[in-house]
This record gives structure tokens, C-alpha cells and sequence, in this order.
């Protein structure tokens, strides 16, 4: 793989694990982490070897806590579109990405970092773990996606306070709201954990697991009907070496050796 400024990158057992690697800066996003993002991210869509990612921060303090403010400062209504833009599009990379992307929050996932974290399919946090969308104390809003995946993941009343208060709640809070998918103790229980979810999901038919992604993002897409997307993925399952491999794995009492195909 290429060698990035930003990132730290781990690849193990079919795993690629992502590092933001700015701990000095608290891991923000500066304009070349969100493209070194895009740039991992597109092998992620195109190298067969990698079955799943973990998308983490350096360090114990922050996942990501938000982008780099002295690029924003610098931003007026001519280029501000460009970077929200860009930022969205490097973050629908993740969300659509068939292959399953967990985020495993240690620390502060602040601005665009909660932004980075809900992009991914799903967020296992440490208790020590923040969430906010502070935005409003700068006089701009989330952009890259913000305001759309919070109201998706805690509803419209919940995303509004949240993002006209600029409050921090924790771990916990984010759990029980729907933010969040699992609380554990520590950063190795985080790694652990993290891994453990992603092999069993990698143990799962992968073309599957893809179309699962589609269908479930169809349902927030105003240009799909999400039923029609359903009927079609099933259908294509249904030709699949994958399905035959599957059902008959079931009848004869063994366990699946899925090739994704």
C-alpha cells in the first residue's frame, strides 16, 4: 500500500485497520487526512484481500476531534461548498463501501469526527468516548453529512438539540440514543471487540453483507424505493455460488465456506 503523511495503516487476517495519525493535533481532519481517506478507502473497494475495516484514531484522547480549524477559518462562500462537498463525498465512500467498516471511538468524536464515525456502518466506543456536533459555536453547521446521519441515527428532536446546543454527551448517552453500538471498558477492549464483530461478519456470505449496506442505505435515499432495492439484492443473491454454497452448508449440517461470488 501507499505510504500515507496522516494515517497509520494495519493489515492482519483480511482486517485493514485505519489510524487518523495527527495525536498532536488530537487526530483532526485537515483537507490531506480527508484525501488520504478517499485514497485508502478506494482501495478498500478494489483489493479482493481486504474483507473488513476498522477505522480508529492515535493515541487515548480522540477518535477525531474535528477538523482542522485553521483551515476553516480560511473558508468563505466561494470554496466553502467545494470542501463541504468534498468532505461528503469521501464520507459516502465508507457509507456505501460493501465491505463492513467499524468505528472504534477512543476518545473525543468531535465535529467532523462524529461526522467520520457515523459514516461508518457501525461504532464501538470506550467509556471514556464524547460525542458532539459543536459547530454552531464557530457560526457554521456540520457539512460533511452531519445533520443528515444524526437525524438518521437519533431522530429529528434528539439531532436538533444536540446540534443548536453544541452539547458533548458521553458514551453511555450515545448508546442508549442509538449513536452508539456497544460500550466497552478500554482501548484493548475496544480492539478486541471491534475485531471480533468484523470476523463474524467476515464469516458471513460477502456479497450478502454488501447488498445488506445498499438496501439499508436505499431506505434514506429519496431517488430509491428502498422495497424495489430489497426485491432486486434478494434476486441477485439468488444466482449466487454464494446462495447455493449456503443452503446447502444448512441442509447438510456444516459450516458455509463462502467465496463471494
Amino acid at each position: 500500500m501507499a505510504d500515507y503523511q496522516n494515517l497509520l495503516i494495519q493489515e492482519e487476517d483480511g482486517i485493514l485497520t485505519i489510524i487518523i495519525n495527527r495525536e498532536d493535533k488530537l487526530n483532526a481532519l485537515n483537507l490531506a487526512t480527508v484525501e488520504e481517506i478517499r485514497n485508502i478507502f478506494q482501495r478498500v473497494y478494489d483489493e479482493k484481500e481486504i474483507k473488513g475495516v476498522i477505522l480508529t484514531g492515535a493515541g487515548e484522547k480522540a477518535f477525531v476531534a474535528g477538523a482542522d480549524i485553521s483551515e476553516i477559518s480560511e473558508l468563505n462562500e466561494m470554496n466553502a461548498r467545494k470542501f463541504a462537498e468534498n468532505g461528503q463525498e469521501v464520507f459516502s465512500l465508507i457509507e456505501n463501501c460493501h465491505k463492513p467498516v467499524i468505528a472504534a471511538v477512543n476518545g473525543y468524536a468531535l465535529g467532523g469526527g462524529c461526522e467520520l464515525a457515523m459514516a461508518c456502518h457501525i461504532r464501538v466506543a470506550t467509556k471514556n468516548a464524547k460525542f458532539a456536533q459543536p459547530e454552531v459555536n464557530l457560526g457554521i453547521i456540520p457539512g460533511y453529512g452531519g445533520t443528515q446521519r444524526l437525524t438518521q441515527l437519533v431522530g429529528k428532536g434528539k439531532a436538533l438539540e444536540l446540534m443548536m446546543t453544541a452539547d458533548m454527551i458521553g458514551a453511555e448517552e450515545a448508546r442508549a440514543l442509538g449513536l452508539v453500538n456497544h460500550v466497552v471498558e478500554d482501548r484493548e477492549a475496544l480492539t478486541s471487540r471491534t475485531r471480533e464483530m468484523l470476523e463474524k461478519i467476515m464469516g458471513k456470505a460477502p456479497l450478502a453483507v454488501g447488498m445488506i449496506v445498499n438496501c439499508v442505505n436505499a431506505y434514506f435515499s429519496g431517488d430509491e424505493n428502498g422495497y424495489q432495492t430489497e426485491a432486486n439484492s434478494f434476486s441477485n443473491c439468488c444466482k449466487s455460488e454464494d446462495f447455493k454454497e449456503g443452503t446447502a452448508a444448512f441442509l447438510e449440517k456444516r459450516p458455509a465456506e463462502f467465496k463471494g461470488e
